[in-house]
């Protein structure tokens, strides 16, 4: 029988808090969701001006670094043509992104979740999801 670690509602506040945080810094609304270790969601936000198509884009973002378990500028950099892995973002229907913008969250080095951010450009939604990370990891109890 397996044990799983899974996020709960305050983990999942913690990690909007810091990257809505960082993306009111920075001056871009933002669409932020937190899924568990399996890719289902457990928390979203969608902050005043974000973008309507970034809330599919989140949650997917999320969805793909925690049921892959890595980053999804990890999967742009090797989805490119002539990699073995190239059209992987084609699979799942789509719904695995390789947009930067997805990282999964970890807990004494096992992934327990993702958090997944759409709206600015993705180097802007991946310093938001490791501000969330950074806000969690500082935080939690």
């Amino acid at each position: 029988m397996l044990s799983v670690n899974r996020l709960d509602q305050a983990d999942a506040r913690l990690l909007i808090d810091g990257a809505a945080e960082k993306a009111r810094e920075i001056g871009v609304p933002m669409c932020i969701a937190i899924v568990d270790e399996s890719g289902n969601l457990v928390a979203f936000e969608r902050m005043d001006g974000g973008k309507v198509t970034s809330i599919t884009i989140a949650q997917d973002k999320a969805y793909t670094a925690a049921a892959a378990r890595k980053a999804t500028h990890e999967y742009n950099q090797a989805c490119v043509p002539g990699n073995l892995v190239f059209g992987i973002h084609t699979s799942m229907g789509g719904r695995l992104c390789v947009v930067g913008g997805g990282l999964p969250v970890a807990v004494n080095g096992q992934v327990v979740g993702g958090i997944g951010l759409s709206s600015g450009t993705p180097q802007q939604d991946m310093e938001c999801a490791q501000a969330g990370i950074d806000h969690f990891q500082t935080h939690r109890a």
